[in-house]
């Protein structure tokens, strides 16, 4: 089982032992050479320009790379979109999703029982590692939305809380992607599909039939019963802080995690978690835990329980679409090209134009 440690170092490790050219083989595969970066990305604890930068200071080139940075760019897509539409990604964007015949979730979702032995296995674990490989996330939401025909809101609710690299933009979008509600057409997987990529060999499922059939099946039995997601909420205690007002306060959130954000620099640092927005975006127990195993890495942080504004401090902080209500100093967002303005409606608007940029820098 993979583990996430907390500790900046053995993420440096990490990533200083990643192989982006055996990545660019494999990385479809449930047990490809992916790099487990993704938590940390995630809540901001490294960037992607600082992945980046290392990487290409160990030798590799623009080519090696590539396909890496590509799903870097997804990303940052991801996150540009939410900039610009803020609340709006939570809604379908481009069209209304088709055929849809619930709004709750597949109930075998949540038992991990529905029939594919590939996904069943990764689902009864799911709780327990806060990870899925990105693969089997566009299969769940697959069956979900396009051969159960629920609507992606409630299933990405579901996913976005255990997942240790919860980033509502990323999962929400790629939800909307596979629905065709941010994309052009719906992403279907089927059995043999699944087979290929998991190692497995499992026939007559519910999605053992050819790509032109899919489209047409009847909603499989084992879908149609619904269920309610209801989260378990964090035991949320805020001491009491200890804030010198003769010098700055540097402010961040579960998504602005760097801990060389200022560092060395003489200020009261507080980690900010508004209990509004984890009301409106539910994390589990063993993601907020996480958040603060991480948060611990940054000295002399102290941990906030409350809204923002009734601090009645204006900090310093890395701008993020989850603090776009924050008043004070706000500094820029870490993009691999943060000179690259424009309206991206598209990923490949966004790559072509970020490629011709990185082939050059």
């Amino acid at each position: 089982m993979i583990d996430f440690p907390t500790n900046l170092a053995a993420v440096y490790q990490r990533l200083d032992h990643f192989d982006p050219v055996h990545y660019a083989r494999s990385r479809n595969f449930i047990d490809g050479g992916v790099s487990y970066l993704s938590p940390y990305l995630s809540r901001g604890f490294i960037s992607v320009p600082e992945v980046y930068f290392r990487l290409k200071n160990r030798g590799f080139s623009f080519l090696e790379l590539e396909k890496f940075v590509q799903e870097l760019a997804w990303r940052e897509f991801y996150t540009r979109t939410w900039f610009k539409l803020g609340d709006g990604i939570f809604q379908d964007i481009r069209h209304p999703q088709a055929d849809v015949l619930s709004n709750r979730i597949p109930a075998s979702l949540l038992k991990a029982q529905t029939g594919i032995q590939a996904l069943d296995l990764q689902l009864a674990q799911f709780p327990k590692t806060g990870y899925l490989h990105n693969h089997i996330r566009m299969y769940l939401a697959s069956l979900t939305c396009n051969v159960g025909h629920y609507h992606w809101s409630s299933p990405a609710t579901w996913m976005y809380y255990h997942l240790l690299d919860g980033d509502l933009a990323s999962n929400a979008l790629s939800w909307q992607w596979c629905a065709a509600t941010f994309s052009n057409k719906p992403y279907y997987a089927n059995q043999e599909n699944i087979n290929h990529y998991t190692k497995s060999v499992q026939r007559n499922t519910p999605l053992d039939y050819s790509y032109e059939e899919l489209p047409n099946l009847p909603v499989p039995e084992v879908l149609k019963e619904e269920a309610a997601f209801i989260p378990q909420f964090f035991k949320r205690v805020s001491p009491n802080l200890s804030i010198n007002t003769d010098i700055p306060t540097f402010v961040y959130t579960h998504y602005t995690l760097d801990p060389q954000f200022h560092a060395g620099e003489q200020g009261n640092r507080i980690l900010v978690l508004e209990p509004s927005h984890f009301d409106q975006f539910p994390m589990s127990p063993k993601s907020i835990q996480f958040i603060l195993d991480l948060a611990a890495q940054i000295p002399g942080i102290q941990v906030y329980w409350g809204e923002y504004s009734d601090l009645g401090i204006e900090g310093i902080f890395r701008d993020h679409p989850i603090n776009a209500h924050f008043q004070g100093i706000r500094e820029p967002y870490p993009f691999l090209n943060p000179d690259l303005k424009g309206d991206f409606p598209s990923f490949f608007s966004y790559w072509n134009r970020l490629k011709k940029f990185l082939e050059k820098a």
